[in-house]
């Protein structure tokens, strides 16, 4: 049964460990999963990479990108712009490959709109004490930014009923096994494989 990948929306808090899940969630399934790089207008991180983690370019370049349609979804957060290319998610579930974008609430929910048969999941740590110590753990943002995050994460909750699952990062090996099964019984279901189903249908009444 040929068919093609599907699409994916992970989002949480910052400092959640989202980054990490998707890693080891690659590692693990290479051949299932295309994570989406996306593009934004924030500086890199040390150890970061044009074209791995982000693509990084600024706001003038990002809003021609914008003008053009060539963004599936964009979002202003924390004062930098985060979007998604289109070219690349089309080809990788054409495919065949489940593809995940790793982004915030705003562009959840204009991925969801504009695909209704998006996956949204939302991953949260096991409290909030445990998130204000991973950022703060971090070592490289200000008192002031990790103020700004804890705030956000205060707004992001609101949203937290819209999505379809919800992940607990507590043990990062339990989480990336949960995603892999869900996105997979997310493949098995009836809607998904209506293509599957007329076929088997035909060709029985032909027999």
């Amino acid at each position: 049964m040929d068919q093609k990948g599907i699409l994916i929306v992970v989002s949480g808090f910052a400092g959640t460990g989202k980054g990490t899940i998707m890693k080891r969630l690659l590692q693990k399934y290479a051949d299932n999963y295309a994570l989406s790089v996306s593009m934004t207008t924030r500086a890199p991180r040390p150890g970061e990479q044009e074209g791995v983690e982000y693509f990084f370019t600024d706001r003038e370049a990002f809003e021609k990108k914008i003008a053009e349609g060539g963004l599936i979804e964009y979002a202003s957060y924390c004062g930098n712009y985060y979007g998604t290319p289109r070219e690349y998610v089309k080809s990788q579930m054409e495919a065949g490959k489940d593809v995940i974008l790793e982004i915030e609430v705003q562009g959840a929910l204009q991925v969801k709109e504009k695909y209704p048969e998006t996956v949204l999941m939302f991953v949260v740590p096991p409290s909030a004490r445990t998130l204000y110590e991973r950022i703060r753990g971090r070592g490289t943002e200000t008192d002031e930014v990790i103020s700004a995050r804890m705030h956000r994460a205060v707004e992001e909750c609101e949203y937290i009923p819209g999505y379809d699952y919800l992940l607990v990062n507590d043990d990062l090996e339990t989480c990336v096994e949960q995603m892999h099964h869900i996105i997979s019984s997310e493949k098995m279901s009836v809607a998904r494989n209506v293509a599957f189903i007329e076929e088997i249908s035909s060709e029985l009444q032909e027999l």
